[in-house]
């Protein structure tokens, strides 16, 4: 009888999580699930730094084109930061930690690409509670906190890639 040995590699994270839909889906679920455990510090860090109400006219209720935009609600804002997989061919991520209220949204992302006073009242207001710089491109609050909880995950994160490599390989070789 013959000995047959097959390797599996994989490029990147996005890959990784690809493959093992097709290898064993049980495998995937259970790799997101623990990606999301050793996460959970960056996810609880943005929720946390919504402790203060942004601006003042941001608590009034305000829609555009029929949909509701303000009020800022602070624990709905804590509620929207999520962490989510995306796995598509051309995404920039893997592992994104978003905002999903619309008011904290657009409190994180308003004037980011184009200076105005908007976003000179909004920098001016992170700033003085220790956030973000204005800086293209950065969100003001929920960025910066997910960022300084980073390091604590990113190493359990990567010990959980090898395992998990390590498993697939094993399950293959057999």
């Amino acid at each position: 009888m013959a000995n047959v040995s097959t390797t599996v590699q994989v490029a990147g994270l996005k890959e990784t999580i690809n493959s093992l839909r097709k290898i064993d889906p049980q495998l995937q679920k259970d790799f997101k699930a623990e990606a999301t455990q050793i996460a959970q510090p960056a996810i609880n860090a943005g929720k946390a730094a919504y402790r203060q109400f942004p601006l003042s006219g941001m608590g009034r209720a305000w829609a555009q084109r029929g949909r509701r935009i303000f009020p800022f609600d602070l624990g709905k804002a804590a509620a929207g930061v999520k962490m989510r997989f995306d796995t598509r061919r051309n995404a920039v991520g893997v592992i994104l930690i978003e905002q999903k209220d619309v008011g904290a949204a657009v409190f994180e992302v308003a004037g980011r690409r184009n200076p105005n006073n908007l976003a000179t009242s909004l920098d001016a207001m992170a700033t003085s509670k220790g956030f973000a710089i204005g800086q293209p491109g950065r969100t003001r609050i929920i960025g910066p906190a997910v960022y300084k909880a980073r390091r604590d995950i990113e190493g359990e994160m990567e010990k959980m890639i090898l395992r998990t490599i390590n498993e697939i390989q094993g399950q293959v070789n057999l």
